[in-house]
């Protein structure tokens, strides 16, 4: 009873809030220009094909992964330290999660292992990536996990990014229906357990939601909180990230999408809102608060240029291969969950994907380590992976 009284308030507040509903604005996003600002042929973009994902591909991909889960070094560790004491290596820190330049990018590493394994599971080096999953997520790495983030000082350690790929993890784990699956996702639960609480600690707290490209956006981090909550039936966690949500994001009119992207982002601040509203919102609450928010994505002349990469041995600019593939997803899964308004948006994500995944293997380590892995977010969204 609770539930339906609260879809009705938001139905009737949105029903209001529709009545005032502003028209898109004729220049943002509906360009019919045959060459975009960065000279890429809008032409050719709009009509990408779709990248094929097989079982070939994923066996190139899987490589990135693989290897950088335990590349210890370039580290970048984004510690506190407390004292002498915290001076010691990654793999002593983090005996889970070390490689890949940064604890997070370990984290979707290992997401990224478990999820090709289970779509791919004539993987050619199925036996070594089992291998490795199961000497990285032991019980005794996790303990070590856990402890560093009991220091005094680590409290809001990767928060949030770091705490959404590691509930993302842990939501693979539990759904991997093997007696591996069920041993790794019994290891790590006492570290998905210490996140929720994190997250549990810090939501009801944060008075303002922090709308960036880059890790600490809260859009992305309820997304994929509410995958978890909803994937492991955690009714109470579940309510309190759509609670935030609707407290965030529901008042939102007019997203400006054309002061995208940030020069650095591998997050697109508009798309991430709504990710989340999608799945927080029931339909017809969800259509008039798109209307709001975005109305020129219904158009089906509606035009999105990908992110242009200058120099990828550059960290920072390669973050938008990553922007990408994360607006690919969001557009994918909108136009899978809602194709009588948006399956227009498929062509959008296609040209997205299909610009920086050739990119992904055999780049610089700079990409390397982390861009597999949205990569293999972004076809599973676009339903490209056979």
């Amino acid at each position: 009873m609770k539930n339906i009284l609260l879809a009705l308030f938001l139905i009737l507040l949105l029903g209001c809030k529709g009545e005032d509903r502003l028209k898109a604005e004729e220049n943002q996003g509906t360009e019919n220009d045959t060459v975009g600002e960065t000279g890429i042929s809008l032409d050719i973009l709009a009509n990408s094909e779709k990248v094929e994902f097989n079982l070939e591909e994923a066996n190139k991909l899987v490589e990135l992964p693989l290897a950088c889960i335990t590349t210890e070094y370039p580290n970048k560790l984004g510690q506190t330290l407390s004292g002498e004491k915290d001076l010691q290596s990654p793999k002593e820190l983090h005996p889970s999660f070390y490689g890949c330049f940064d604890w997070h990018s370990s984290v979707h590493a290992h997401w990224s292992l478990v999820r090709l394994l289970k779509k791919f599971p004539k993987l050619e080096k199925s036996e070594q990536i089992k291998k490795k999953l199961e000497e990285s997520l032991s019980k005794e790495n996790i303990a070590g996990e856990i402890a560093y983030f009991q220091k005094e000082h680590n409290r809001d350690y990767e928060r949030t990014y770091g705490w959404a790929w590691l509930l993302k993890l842990a939501e693979e784990l539990h759904t991997w229906d093997t007696d591996l699956g069920e041993e790794l996702s019994s290891n790590i639960k006492p570290l998905t357990n210490l996140i929720v609480e994190r997250y549990t600690e810090f939501l009801p707290k944060l008075n303002y939601p922090i709308r960036v490209g880059e890790h600490s956006n809260t859009a992305f981090a309820l997304s994929f909180a509410h995958d978890y909550a909803v994937a492991t039936k955690n009714e109470e966690f579940k309510a309190l990230i759509e609670k935030r949500a609707n407290d965030f994001y529901l008042s939102d009119d007019d997203c400006p999408l054309v002061w995208e992207p940030s020069g650095f982002d591998f997050l697109s601040p508009c798309l991430q809102e709504i990710d989340i509203m999608r799945k927080v919102l029931p339909k017809g609450a969800f259509s008039l608060w798109i209307d709001d928010f975005m109305p020129q994505l219904k158009s089906d002349v509606f035009t999105l240029e990908p992110g242009v990469v200058s120099d990828r041995k550059d960290g920072k600019l390669v973050h938008l291969d990553g922007l990408n593939f994360s607006r690919a997803w969001v557009l994918s899964s909108l136009a899978n969950q809602y194709s009588e308004q948006y399956s227009h948006l498929r062509n959008i994500a296609n040209s997205h994907i299909s610009y920086s995944f050739p990119n992904v293997v055999g780049d610089t380590y700079e990409g390397g380590h982390w861009l597999g892995s949205f990569a293999l977010y972004a076809l599973e969204a676009s339903k490209t992976v056979e």
